[in-house]
């Protein structure tokens, strides 16, 4: 394990990140509103000033903030936030670009088109995280240059599958997005994780070093993820994982990044 990106929720856990990120060099973070919470904005009547709170915590932590968001759109919990406070906010934390050569990480949940046709009107780079869309959407966003990121979520079903399978090497990205989007039995994904990659699991009561929490993902479980892409797209696991290193380095680790090797 090189690096670990811990991802901004909000303010208050972008704050919360960053000072985490600080206990290890190998600990990194983003920065952002998610688009069930981007009615913090309105909170205070004056939206500009929740931006420049973000501003302010990314330019005095230049060295541990490494991309923007998670910011998007989420039309599958509109409870939280409607559509129209979703999109305006998420307008506005992309005027950060205009500040901040950073990589954008991106929340998208049933909003393909509106993510899209938001996005092209910005040069930007990024990753659509957590992707579970059809493939059509996927080679959208890699047109307008952004990377597409794998987790238990995009592994659910045979569907997600045949997605994953056409999906160009130099534009996954793979993820946890702990501790949820476990890849769990019941997953079309699940067949294919290595049962050498598949480790203890205890509840919290009982819980020991040699074990993880049930129910809880982890970032370790990342090979999982692995597992299940390259026996999806038939490829050695080993190359395909040198590959998607190669990706990560150079999209969030500009400054650092050195081509390496797990041989």
């Amino acid at each position: 394990m090189s690096k670990i990106i811990i991802t901004g929720g909000n303010l208050t856990e972008s704050k919360k990140a960053v000072e985490l990120a600080k206990l290890d060099n190998r600990l990194f973070c983003t920065v952002g509103c998610h688009p069930t919470r981007c009615s913090e904005f309105d909170e205070d009547k004056n939206p500009s000033n929740y931006l420049n709170s973000l501003s302010e915590l990314i330019e005095n932590n230049r060295n541990k903030v490494v991309a923007l968001g998670e910011f998007g759109l989420d039309y599958d919990r509109v409870q939280f936030c409607p559509k129209e406070t979703q999109q305006k906010y998420f307008k506005l934390q992309l005027t950060l670009t205009e500040q901040f050569d950073l990589p954008l990480f991106l929340h998208c949940r049933n909003a393909a088109d509106d993510v899209y046709e938001i996005l092209k009107d910005f040069k930007c780079s990024g990753v659509i995280h957590s992707f579970d869309g059809t493939l059509e959407e996927a080679n959208k966003f890699i047109d307008l240059g952004y990377f597409i990121g794998l987790n238990g979520c995009s592994l659910k079903t045979e569907e997600n599958l045949s997605v994953v399978a056409e999906l160009p090497v130099d534009k996954i990205l793979i993820e946890t997005d702990c501790p949820y989007c476990d890849i769990r039995p019941t997953h079309a994904g699940y067949q294919f994780i290595s049962k050498d990659n598949i480790m203890p699991s205890v509840k919290k009561e009982k819980w020991n070093s040699n074990s993880l929490v049930k129910s809880r993902n982890e970032p370790c479980n990342i090979t999982h993820v692995l597992d299940v892409i390259a026996s999806v797209k038939k490829v050695d696991s080993l190359e395909l994982c040198e590959q998607i290193f190669e990706n990560t380095n150079k999209l969030f680790f500009k400054t650092y990044f050195v081509k390496s090797s797990f041989s």
